[in-house]
């Protein structure tokens, strides 16, 4: 198993169909680290309000983060505008999961990132909620959607993965206007803080980038395009598409945990 210094995940949206735990959990078998960042929307109770689907994969995420935890691994929770209502225990402990409204993460180089989700920096998501709900609404249409398309092509044997909401995303030119406009925003947000750099989330559009001498990161999600970012010992950050990374590694064992009931049941 590789060994890196630092994993950086958001939007995994559990608790949603969407939610690709099964890719999330074969990447992990590939990579351990001695940090675990949790960078907002891990949970989705905006979606959860309207209905719950829990998997078994999802069910096996969770178990395998608190047995990290447990192990040593550092694992910072940083909940985001989907797992807002976690935000209230910031700067408390779940067993060995420390939950913080944002952070800074000193890599091995000596470069100081902020951690934060960035829904703070949506204009949408600030001041007009209703509107960032009816387009949570739409996007897990476009999700559900794509899963029975993604039966079709398997069907008739179609290679490749294509996704109907990233598609969506990159062909509605105000998308992709507001992608630019929210990196924008939070680069300027960062030079205030005398940080190298920013580790964010929330727009599900995975980059490593610099802007006007601000290094932005963004882990991407786990719905649509199998992102993630790790922090090799040197310090280097690397984005890793797990859709392409994939068949580089050679198959590992199932190691689906036996696990309790449900986190979904727990909470019910």
């Amino acid at each position: 198993m590789p060994r890196v210094r630092s994993i950086f995940l958001s939007d995994i949206h559990l608790g949603t169909r969407g939610c690709q735990a099964d890719s999330l959990l074969d990447f992990l078998r590939h990579f351990d680290s001695e940090y675990l960042y949790l960078v907002g929307d891990i949970i989705d109770f905006w979606a959860m309000s309207r209905s719950i689907h829990w998997s078994r994969h999802q069910n096996t995420f969770v178990q395998k983060v608190l047995r990290r935890a447990r192990k040593g691994v550092n694992v910072i929770f940083i909940p985001g505008n989907h797992d807002e209502a976690l935000r209230e225990y910031c700067e408390s402990a779940f067993g060995d999961i420390v939950l913080r409204c944002e952070d800074v993460h000193v890599t091995a180089d000596g470069r100081r990132f902020a951690l934060l989700h960035g829904d703070e920096f949506d204009q949408v998501t600030r001041y007009h909620k209703w509107v960032a709900v009816l387009g949570d609404v739409a996007y897990n249409l476009l999700v559900r959607i794509n899963t029975w398309l993604s039966l079709v092509r398997r069907t008739l044997r179609m290679p490749g993965y294509w996704s109907l909401a990233g598609y969506a995303k990159r062909r509605v030119k105000k998308a992709v206007s507001f992608i630019f406009d929210f990196e924008d925003c939070v680069v300027r947000g960062m030079r205030e803080r005398q940080v190298d750099g920013v580790i964010c989330g929330h727009i599900h559009a995975a980059a490593i980038k610099e802007i006007g001498g601000i290094t932005y990161v963004n882990c991407g999600d786990w719905v649509d395009s199998c992102t993630a970012i790790v922090e090799h010992f040197d310090g280097r950050l690397e984005l890793i598409d797990w859709r392409q990374h994939a068949p580089l590694y050679a198959d590992s064992p199932d190691d689906v945990d036996a696990a309790p009931a449900p986190v979904a049941q727990a909470m019910a």
